[in-house]
């Protein structure tokens, strides 16, 4: 019994000394001072900061007490901040050190998209794939194969990105851009697309594509996460389906109420809202067209919504059934120009090309659009079905109105009642897909729908392109008055192209429609490699079926099953396909 008493008095001191230490901060290890000139000091923070005039500098530290960090900032007069990052308290190593356009934007600072798909062993099997697949292996030196490399080349650029190395990463990704563009204006112009075709016997390309499909299953359903334009289809769905309008509704921050722990830099994600609802934020989600939140209505009737930024299977969903969707299209297209070998190849291109994964793996509406486009191609001798599949697609994406004038005049520009058809679709179809302004003041929620997505995409500031890199520092060159004069000449070429060829056959079709969308993600402010997958369905269609879809000179396997005259648009009043137009 003494013994324990002895104990007792020897232990007591030493448990109320650990609990008077664990109950106190311990001190910084490091001095506000010293944080400063470390992370001044980093090889990275030092080279960037020598573009600004050291008078102007302003460095802010505050030290994290959730995981005793230092968080830098470093301002520049009008530049505003220009570098920031994380010095270690204990080891007094910096941790993190982000400069120029990745201070802003996060997706600058690395691959923050497609998850494992970036990984190398991944991305050379799909390349490889989809270039021994499909290239002409007879003649290697080939004018097709070097397009299929030019669709690869992006790779390059994406690389860039990935390790945060941005103005590298756009103007490698101009490249391939301005050469596609070219490609495709050219064969849109001649009616040529280049010869040859896959040596691989039709089984042999629709084992592959069944291999691929469910490769990229997997990949999307256990090995991928869901971004904020993911994420923002669901929010819009959810608002739809309970009848609202989606545009200047969605989950803000700030809301005075949060409903979620602080991340390690103090923001929080999850406010409850103005439905009294505890919802993720993403306030700026509601930038796309209305046909792109209805399209995630299904995924969203199956696998509902918690109202969080959590694992989201109603995207997934909706991801994997519109890449399907593009896939099928793309078969369907092949089936009825060039029978069972052109299916076969085109689903193949799709399956195999890997930006289109790269749009499957970050979980993104950029499928949605081009889907449509598909579809509407395989309608394309249909009037109505064309205009209405025009209309999905320009109201998923804004950037499908550049191709309606020259779907509107095709096949001829003398087609005046085949143009009258398909206008009265496209209006129908835009009033179908507007209905929800109904629900309030017309005038009010076409003024709301226009600030959020028109007015929001014309004021847009981003490094990922040419266009807006003299925000950054004195000697990046300032191109903005060369965007502005370029992009009406854009529209103008795009009535041009309506009118002229005057008659044009599928394949100029597709290579035009293609031509147009690339010059568009030229001329973008913000251009994402998630946007190749908008064109890649038509610059395919372009290399790969050149003879099927009508290209002069050119003799294809098998013909259109409409007719030899359908592919140059004369399709006579009384054939099935021009019926079914009439009767629209």
């Amino acid at each position: 019994m003494r013994a324990c008493a002895v104990a007792v008095i020897l232990v007591a001191p030493v448990l109320a000394f650990g609990a008077t230490t664990a109950g106190a901060a311990l001190p910084p290890r490091l001095s506000e001072g010293q944080a400063k000139r470390i992370f001044l000091a980093d090889a990275k923070v030092a080279s960037w900061l020598r573009h600004y005039p050291r008078s102007t500098w302003v460095t802010t530290a505050a030290l994290r007490s959730s995981d005793r960090r230092w968080q830098v900032h470093v301002f520049s007069g009008a530049a505003g901040e220009v570098a920031t990052g994380l010095v270690d308290d204990t080891s007094g190593a910096v941790l993190e050190a982000w400069t120029g356009p990745q201070v802003a934007w996060p997706l600058a600072r690395g691959p923050g998209l497609g998850g494992v798909i970036n990984h190398a062993d991944i991305w050379l099997v799909f390349c490889a794939v989809f270039l021994l697949g499909l290239g002409d292996l007879r003649r290697p030196l080939s004018l097709r194969n070097l397009d299929l490399v030019a669709l690869l080349a992006f790779s390059v650029p994406l690389w860039y990105f990935n390790h945060g190395r941005v103005f590298a990463g756009v103007v490698l990704m101009t490249l391939p851009l301005l050469y596609l563009l070219a490609r495709c204006a050219w064969i849109g112009v001649t009616n040529r697309g280049p010869g040859g075709g896959s040596v691989l016997p039709v089984w042999a390309l629709v084992l592959a594509t069944f291999f691929l499909v469910g490769f990229r299953v997997e990949l999307n359903h256990g090995r991928s996460g869901v971004i904020d334009v993911g994420y923002a289809g669901v929010i819009g769905a959810d608002l739809i389906g309970h009848g609202q309008d989606p545009y200047g509704r969605f989950p803000v921050r700030d809301t005075g109420k949060p409903c979620g722990p602080a991340n390690a830099d103090g923001t929080i994600n999850d406010w409850v809202q103005a439905n009294g609802r505890c919802e993720s934020a993403n306030p700026l989600g509601d930038t796309y067209g209305p046909v792109s939140y209805m399209s995630y209505l299904p995924g969203l009737w199956l696998f509902g919504w918690s109202g969080k930024w959590d694992t989201l299977p109603a995207v997934h969903f909706t991801t994997l059934l519109f890449d399907v969707l593009a896939l099928l299209g793309l078969a369907a297209v092949g089936l009825r120009y060039g029978g069972a070998r052109l299916a076969a190849v085109l689903a193949l291109a799709w399956a195999a090309y890997p930006f289109t994964q790269y749009v499957s793996s970050s979980n993104t509406n950029d499928a949605i659009m081009p889907a449509f486009l598909i579809w509407g191609f395989w309608a394309a001798t249909w009037d109505a079905g064309r205009g209405a599949f025009a209309a999905l697609a320009s109201w998923t994406k804004l950037a499908s109105l550049i191709v309606v004038p020259l779907w509107l005049t095709y096949p001829s520009v003398r087609e005046r009642r085949g143009a009258l058809v398909f206008a009265l679709a496209f209006a129908i179809t835009s009033a179908l897909a507007f209905w929800m302004l109904l629900l309030g003041n017309p005038l009010h929620e076409a003024h709301v729908f226009y600030e959020r997505t028109f007015r929001i995409q014309f004021d847009r500031r981003s490094p990922f392109s040419l266009w807006d890199w003299a925000q950054y520092h004195v000697g990046l060159p300032d191109l903005k008055w060369l965007q502005h004069v370029l992009q009406p000449l854009l529209v103008a070429a795009a009535v041009a192209v309506a009118f002229l060829p005057r008659r044009k056959t599928p394949l100029q079709l597709a290579a035009l429609t293609g031509a147009l969308l690339v010059a568009f993600e030229l001329l973008l402010t913000h251009w994402s490699a998630l946007y190749i997958s908008w064109f890649f369905p038509f610059v395919a269609l372009a290399v790969l079926a050149g003879a099927e879809l009508g290209g002069c000179g050119q003799t294809p396997s098998t013909r259109d099953p409409v007719s030899s005259a359908s592919l140059h648009g004369d399709v006579p009043a009384s054939s099935p396909v021009r019926a079914g137009a009439s009767d629209a």
